[in-house]
C-alpha cells in the first residue's frame, strides 16, 4: 500500500475517533449532571480501574499491539479530560513545579488539570480540608528512604481520606549548561539525591565538587540553569522546564527506586474488588496489645501488607495496611471491635506493585 493511501486511512480513523470522543463526552456530561444532582464526586478511581482492566483484557483477547502501559496512558488522559470537562478541579501537591510529586499528580489527573504547588505536606492537607483544593498529592513512602513522617502526622491531624495511590519510578539526570563535567564546580540537588547517585558521582569524580542541598530537585535545575559552572541532579521533567541540557540520564545507583504517593480528598471510595485499606492505630499501653490486635487479622484471614510504628506528639501509633475494603464484612468486624483504637484513613484501588 502506498504511503499516501496509508495516510488517508489514518486521517479517516482520526475523524472517526474525534466523532467517538465527542459522543463519549456527551455521555460523560449526562453522568456529570446526575452526579451533580446527588452531590457524588466526579472522580471515581474504582470506576476508572474497572474500565482499564476491561480494556486490557479485551486487548489481550484480540492480540492488540498496544501495551498495557500505553492503554493506561491513553485512557487516564481521557478520564482527566472528561473530569475537567464536567468540573475543573484544583489539585494541590507538594511543590515546587516539576517535582516528582508534580509528576505523580499529572500521572493521575492529566496535563489539563489545575495544579497548585504547596510548600509543605501539612499545607497540602490544609488546602484540601479547607476546600481550596479538591485533591491533594503527597509522598508516603520511598523504597530506599522509607515512610514519610510528615505525611503520617498529617494523616493523624486532618480528616481527609486517601482515595488513591500512585507509584512513580524515580530516575535522576545530570543536567547542566556546561559542555563537559570538567568545567563544573558545583552540584545542586535535594540532599537525599546526592546519596542516591553516589556511585555515579564517584565514577566521574564529581563527588569532589561542592554539593549544595536545596529543598527540591526542581529548584536545583532552576539554580543550575543560571550558573554555567554548576549542574543539577534532578528529574528529566525539571530539566525540560528550565531548558537545562541533560549530560547523563538514569544516574541513580539503583534502578528500582520508587516512591509511592497518596491522593487525598473529602470523600470515600466504593468497593472495586481490588482494594487496599489504610488505618492508624493507637493501642492501650499494656504488654501484648499489638499481638492481640494483629491476631484478629490472622483469625479472619485478612492479609496484612504493611505495619510501621510512628511517633506523633510523643505517642506511638501504628500505620497499618491490608487487603480489602472498609465495607467488607470481615473488616467491619475489626473496626467494630477496635473502634476506640482505629482511625480509618481510606480504602482505595490497589496498585499492581508496592515500593
Amino acid at each position: 500500500m502506498a504511503l499516501n493511501q496509508i495516510r488517508k486511512q489514518i486521517d479517516e480513523m482520526d475523524n472517526a475517533l474525534l466523532d467517538i470522543y465527542n459522543q463519549r463526552m456527551q455521555l460523560v456530561h449526562q453522568v456529570g449532571k446526575l452526579k451533580n444532582s446527588t452531590g457524588a464526586p466526579i472522580y471515581r478511581p474504582e470506576r476508572e480501574q474497572e474500565i482499564l482492566e476491561r480494556l486490557k483484557q479485551r486487548n489481550r483477547a484480540s492480540h492488540g499491539i498496544l501495551t498495557e502501559e500505553a492503554i493506561e496512558a491513553l485512557y487516564l488522559e481521557l478520564f482527566a479530560i472528561a473530569r475537567n470537562f464536567e468540573l475543573p478541579e484544583r489539585i494541590a501537591f507538594l511543590g515546587p513545579d516539576a517535582s516528582f510529586t508534580h509528576q505523580a499528580a499529572e500521572n493521575r489527573f492529566g496535563a489539563l488539570s489545575s495544579y497548585v504547588p504547596v510548600g509543605s505536606i501539612k499545607g497540602v492537607f490544609r488546602e484540601v480540608s479547607q476546600g481550596r483544593a479538591k485533591f491533594g498529592v503527597v509522598p508516603i513512602e520511598n523504597s530506599f528512604n522509607g515512610i514519610v513522617s510528615d505525611t503520617i502526622t498529617a494523616l493523624q491531624d486532618f480528616d481527609t481520606k486517601i482515595i488513591a495511590e500512585v507509584m512513580v519510578d524515580i530516575h535522576h539526570v545530570l543536567a547542566t549548561k556546561a559542555e563537559d563535567v570538567k568545567h563544573l564546580k558545583r552540584l545542586y540537588s535535594k540532599d537525599i539525591a546526592f546519596g542516591q547517585c553516589k556511585q555515579f558521582l564517584e565514577d566521574y569524580s564529581l563527588d569532589e565538587l561542592e554539593q549544595i542541598p536545596v529543598e527540591s530537585t526542581a529548584k536545583a535545575a532552576k539554580l543550575a540553569a543560571n550558573d554555567p559552572q554548576a549542574a543539577a541532579i534532578c528529574a528529566e521533567v525539571a530539566s525540560k522546564m528550565y531548558a537545562l541540557p541533560i549530560l547523563f540520564s538514569n544516574i541513580e545507583d539503583k534502578g528500582n527506586n520508587r516512591t509511592r504517593f497518596f491522593v487525598i480528598s473529602d470523600f470515600e471510595n466504593a468497593p472495586s474488588g481490588n482494594d487496599k485499606t489504610t488505618i492508624l492505630v493507637r493501642l492501650p499501653n499494656r504488654p501484648g496489645a499489638l499481638v492481640d490486635f494483629l491476631n484478629d487479622f490472622k483469625e479472619l484471614k485478612i492479609d496484612l501488607t504493611k505495619i510501621k510504628s510512628h511517633i506523633v506528639e510523643g505517642v506511638s501509633i501504628f500505620f497499618i495496611e491490608f487487603d480489602g475494603h472498609q465495607h467488607d464484612e470481615k473488616i467491619q468486624r475489626i473496626f467494630a471491635k477496635h473502634k476506640e483504637s482505629i482511625k480509618f484513613l481510606g480504602s482505595y484501588v490497589k496498585e499492581a506493585e508496592d515500593v
